[in-house]
């Protein structure tokens, strides 16, 4: 083959290459495919237990904290709130669920009051310390507690970002702290 003729070929190629679609732009970090925030199986407030697999066909967020949390968490929640309200109808389609790092304070009755507080769709699931512990590890969420003045008045350090899920049940971004509700509503409008 002459290399004309494979510059041609090259050429073409190259061209053709650039035609193909891109995949779509995020705000948040895309971890599509990675191996790990494949699952969950824990008890929501009412004592029923939930899976990822449950809330196909919607978008999911999955956040990990804990009620008595001064600052990141309810700020979060209320960020959370905020988006599914910026996205109008399509907010619908988003689930939001905060997965406790606490179980031992965090018992269903405070899940009940504190999690739907933000948006009387989100839901707050708990667990044993061993299933907390299995759920944080497959998600690569840091917890550690911080001990306070008292027994009870500690506080925890964990991971602050957020997961996200396509609607097929696929783990897709981290949102990390602190972004915008304008980013997370156009990432979330995205996989919508």
């Amino acid at each position: 083959m002459s290399i004309h003729r494979r510059t041609l070929i090259a050429a073409a190629v190259a061209a053709l290459a650039g035609c193909s679609p891109s995949p779509p732009a995020f705000n948040s970090v895309d971890i599509t495919g990675a191996a790990y925030a494949r699952d969950f199986a824990l008890t929501d407030a009412a004592g029923k237990t939930r899976t990822l697999a449950q809330f196909r066909g919607q978008v999911v967020v999955v956040f990990f904290g804990f009620a008595q949390c001064p600052d990141v968490c309810p700020t979060t929640l209320a960020d959370l709130a905020q988006v599914r309200k910026t996205l109008g109808a399509d907010g619908e389609r988003v689930q939001v669920i905060f997965i406790t790092v606490d179980p031992q304070r965090d018992t269903p009755a405070v899940l009940a009051e504190y999690v739907p507080a933000f948006d009387p769709s989100f839901i707050g699931l708990t667990g044993t310390a061993e299933q907390i512990h299995a759920t944080a590890r497959e998600f690569k969420v840091f917890y550690q507690k911080v001990a306070g003045p008292t027994a009870t008045s500690y506080t925890i350090d964990h991971t602050a970002g957020s997961y996200v899920f396509d609607r097929e049940g696929r783990i897709r971004l981290f949102v990390r702290h602190a972004a915008s509700v304008e980013s997370i509503a156009a990432d979330l409008r995205r996989l919508l």
